[in-house]
Formats: structure tokens, C-alpha cells, sequence
């Protein structure tokens, strides 16, 4: 008596996947459909659309709402001639300047802090609290505070941006740290490693990620604050210019004003996105 085996049944077609038949083995159907990028292209093109059907339409008052067509007119007058005594390039660069210097502070502070936090009982209970003192406190609230004890000039500006990334920086880090595998730790100790050596060579290329998503989030923080920072006794940035823009009702300058800052941020976001893929490739896919 013999006995058939179930691939050589008449009528039954062989499927060689079946003797490894595991997920990443088999090949994966692609999707179809459009692309986040383009979704958001036509976002933008809708809302400009809207905004530009609105202008013509005189919806809205053009002292309040100026039409697509002269904000762009006086982003090149603003460029070429200036606002306010300085041209937009020397605004932008002014502006740029402050978040950059706050953003080296927060870093030279923020990091360390974290990893205090992270690593050390005792560094926890002495930054977390301060931090959770100060993470909810809107910057304009401690500006006067700021200006009182340093002045008006350019450190109180940028000590206020400071402050306002300094927590998503050091609670990126510590929670970076956190989350760094002990199994990595424990191999690095068996090797003989150090504990600074642990921190260096483990620790923090672990907490990379979380430090980087940090400093976006900082970022971000440090624009919302700027405007709040160039109130006090400024010549240049585009908070300023934004603020006598809006003094006078100059309306174009402050739309204008709100798109550079987005679009400056946005090249700045992309920037880090993409340093992030080159130092942290493994990011998400552990």
C-alpha cells in the first residue's frame, strides 16, 4: 500500500513557500495611492486658492487681509529696500543669530542635565523638579524677571530663548537615556568598560535619537519665544519687524513676516531631519 504525499495529489498546484512559510518571506503587495507629499502640495495649493479667491473678492478688508500677490510684492520690496532700518536679510540674520546662540546654551545645559537625570538618582531629584518648575511657564512671564536682573540687551533675549528650550532638550535626553537597552550596559561593563566609557561609547549614541527629536522640538520653541524676546529694546530680527509692522497696520509686512519665519523654521526642521537619518540610521529599527 502505497501512500500519496499531499503535494503530488492530482489537482493540488505546488507552492514552494510552503515548507518556509514566515512573514518577511513572502513578498508584500504594493500600495497603491497617492503619496503624503502630494496631498500636502495640493493642501497648499487649496489654501492658497482660497486665500487669494477671498482677496479678490474683498471678503475681507485688505488692511486686514492682503492678497497673496501683494504680501509677495512686499517680501521683494522689503528685500531689496528694508523695513524699519534693515533689510529682511539682516532681520532674518538677527533673529537667526539669538535662536542659534540659545540653542548651543540649551544644548551645553540641557544635555548634561538629561543624562544627569537619567543616569543618577541624585540628579534626578535635583533637575526634575526645577525642570517641571519651569516647562509650563509661558516665556512672556518670566521675561520681565529676565530683563530686570540682565538688562536689555542681547543676553537677556537669548537667555529667555534659553530657557524656553532648555526642558525639551534635558527631558529628550533623560528619556533617551532611559530607554537605552541594559543588556548593552551590562555587555559593556563584562568587557570592562568604564563607567564614563559606558556613557560615551553606549549611553549616549543609544539616547541620540530622543536627543535629536529634543532639539526639533527646541526649535520650535525657540521661534514661538523669539517674538516674545525682540519686544524689548531690539533694532533688528523679525519679531521686531513683525511687531512695527503691526504698530503701523502695515499688514503686508506682518503676513509676510509670519511666512518667513515658517518657511525659515521648515528648512531648519528639514535640515535636522536629515542629519538625523545620517547620524542615527538605525533610529526605529531596532
Amino acid at each position: 500500500m502505497t501512500v500519496t504525499s499531499y503535494t503530488e495529489r492530482p489537482g493540488h498546484k505546488v507552492d514552494e513557500t510552503d515548507g518556509l512559510s514566515v512573514p518577511w518571506s513572502r513578498s508584500s503587495p504594493k500600495r497603491k495611492g497617492v503619496s503624503a507629499r502630494a496631498v500636502s502640495v495640493v493642501t497648499i495649493l487649496v489654501v492658497l486658492a482660497l486665500w487669494a479667491l477671498s482677496a479678490r473678492l474683498q471678503l475681507v478688508s485688505p488692511v486686514f487681509l492682503p492678497s497673496p500677490v501683494a504680501v509677495w510684492n512686499k517680501f521683494i520690496t522689503v528685500a531689496r529696500d528694508g523695513f524699519v532700518d534693515a533689510t529682511l536679510l539682516q532681520h532674518a540674520v538677527a533673529s537667526l543669530g539669538r535662536v542659534f546662540a540659545a540653542l548651543v546654551a540649551a544644548i551645553l545645559v540641557g544635555v548634561p542635565v538629561g543624562l544627569a537625570i537619567g543616569i543618577s538618582t541624585i540628579g534626578r531629584g535635583i533637575f526634575d523638579p526645577l525642570l517641571e518648575f519651569l516647562r509650563p511657564i509661558p516665556p512672556l512671564a518670566y521675561l520681565p524677571l529676565v530683563i530686570i536682573w540682565f538688562g536689555i540687551g542681547e543676553p537677556s533675549k537669548i537667555l529667555v530663548i534659553t530657557i524656553s528650550m532648555l526642558a525639551p532638550v534635558a527631558l529628550s535626553t533623560a528619556s533617551g537615556v532611559r530607554g537605552v537597552s541594559q543588556e548593552r550596559i551590562n555587555a559593556a561593563r563584562s568587557l570592562g568598560a568604564t563607567q564614563r566609557q559606558v556613557v560615551r561609547h553606549v549611553i549616549l549614541p543609544s539616547a541620540l535619537p530622543a536627543i535629536l527629536t529634543g532639539l526639533r522640538i527646541a526649535l520650535g520653541a525657540g521661534w514661538s519665544t523669539l517674538v516674545a524676546a525682540e519686544l524689548v529694546a531690539a533694532t533688528r530680527g523679525l519679531g521686531f519687524m513683525i511687531q512695527s509692522a503691526a504698530q503701523f497696520l502695515v499688514t503686508d509686512v506682518v503676513v509676510m513676516g509670519i511666512l518667513v519665519i515658517a518657511a525659515i523654521a521648515f528648512v531648519l526642521e528639514f535640515t535636522l531631519r536629515r542629519i538625523e537619518r545620517v547620524l542615527v540610521p538605525w533610529a526605529g529599527r531596532e
